[in-house]
């Protein structure tokens, strides 16, 4: 089979290399030229994908992946098309279609009659039937339904580690008819590999979700009900620290109910899922006050944390504070939504010297992202741990001479090696 994948980032290069791994001829299509040069000359564009480097080299050589900037003419010789082209939200929560659109409109250039197009992107509710199905159907002259195929499947997997994901979640497929759909679930049984999973209420593979608004659905439920979970977190971790109470053990206990899961609390989750798909939920569902409230409660924990070191200082004005990782997570490169913007704004408005580091960023690409890089074994008077990168388990005091106060939003920090710091941690009281 013929494949073609639109948009060669941290979802869409993995997902063309796992077809490719499957035997099938991939053409994965970008608009940056050196994204395609790279996948042709089988680099890997961006560090932190487990298996990546290895088995892109693979797919690469044996000439079942080449890359291009020319997604029409990679269409039209392609049998399936997956689109995984990045969605937005604007600074009001409105979704911003403009590179989806782009996309679009070149896939119908190319799209010929029997063609499978899935739409991998987390979408608002009803977008491929009533945005997509026309646009290609205006750009092709062919019929959506009748002369091809089109479907909606989510992606569900992390960066970092999409190849295990890939295999261990089943596939939902929803199409915006029953022969879309046949055709999706026909398509994705040929290009992945699953897991067992007894624990799942039917067998793991590729699961029929009936319609494309079903499919839609199911993906920002399990994202907006993990962001509505980590904002209860956090205002337990809010009101535990006035409480004198450690909120990891109560998560902990709790979390040993068969019915419970509670996230860790932290100063933010960012990246491209939980903070922008509850948003796509509220576009939706604008009366959805728990959605809302949740996602204000998440973003509101940046300015959170700045408040436990200015207690702790007493004053930030004119203070120089280190704020350790740029990244959403541990261990991933990737500063979308993360919480670095709002911890340096919220240091900034107190007046603080704001100086910025991670491992996985050199010195150019902070300053580009506005920042002031730091380095270690500078002098500073405060810290706020922001990603839990684990090369940050390793540090102490000394790495961070004249450092009085210490706050450590993730968890990461060995306290013990911090003595005499005033250490706090979200969710837990002072210095315990």
């Amino acid at each position: 089979m013929k494949i073609a994948v639109v948009a060669l980032g941290k979802i869409g290069l993995p997902l063309a290399v796992q077809f490719a791994k499957k035997g099938h001829h991939v053409i994965g299509c970008d608009v940056n030229q050196n994204t395609v040069d790279l996948v042709n000359a089988g680099t890997e564009p961006f560090p932190g994908e487990a298996h990546l480097d290895h088995y892109l080299k693979e797919v690469v050589a044996s000439g079942h992946l080449t890359a291009t900037t020319d997604t029409t003419a990679a269409v039209a010789q392609s049998d399936a098309v997956v689109v995984v082209v990045p969605l937005f939200v604007d600074n009001d929560g409105v979704p911003d279609f403009g590179w989806m659109d782009d996309a679009t409109v070149k896939i119908a250039a190319g799209l010929k009659p029997g063609t499978l197009v899935s739409y991998e992107t987390t979408l608002p509710v009803g977008t491929t039937r009533t945005r997509f199905a026309p646009a290609l159907e205006k750009g092709s002259g062919l019929v959506a339904g009748k002369d091809f195929s089109l479907v909606f499947s989510p992606e569900r997997v992390l960066t970092g580690r999409v190849f295990a994901d890939l295999r261990k979640y089943p596939k939902l497929v929803g199409g915006i008819d029953e022969k879309s759909t046949a055709h999706g679930i026909d398509f994705y049984q040929a290009v992945l590999d699953f897991d067992d999973r007894p624990d799942l209420a039917e067998a793991n593979g590729v699961w029929n979700l009936l319609t494309a608004e079903a499919s839609e659905m199911a993906k920002l439920a399990e994202t907006t009900y993990r962001d509505v979970n980590i904002a209860l977190a956090n205002q337990f971790a809010i009101f535990a620290e006035g409480a004198n109470i450690d909120i990891a053990k109560v998560i902990a206990a709790s979390n040993s109910q068969p019915y419970s899961h509670i996230h860790q609390p932290g100063i933010a989750v960012g990246g491209h899922c939980i903070p922008i798909y509850p948003r796509f939920y509220l576009w939706n569902d604008p009366e959805a006050t728990v959605v809302r409230a949740a996602r204000e409660a998440n973003a509101a924990m940046p300015a959170h944390a700045v408040s436990l070191l200015k207690s702790a200082l007493g004053s930030l004005q004119g203070k120089k504070v280190a704020v350790l990782g740029i990244s959403y997570r541990g261990g991933v490169k990737e500063s979308a939504f993360s919480g670095v913007f709002g911890t340096v704004a919220a240091l900034t408005a107190q007046g603080a010297e704001v100086l910025v580091h991670d491992p996985m960023y050199t010195d150019e690409e902070s300053t580009r992202l506005g920042f002031t890089p730091y380095h270690l074994g500078e002098s500073v008077d405060g810290l706020i741990l922001q990603a839990d990168h684990k090369e940050y388990k390793l540090l102490s005091s000394a790495n961070f001479p004249g450092v009085a106060a210490v706050v450590d939003g993730r968890r990461t920090l060995d306290r013990t090696q911090f003595a005499g710091v005033d250490f706090r941690v979200i969710g837990a009281p002072a210095n315990q």
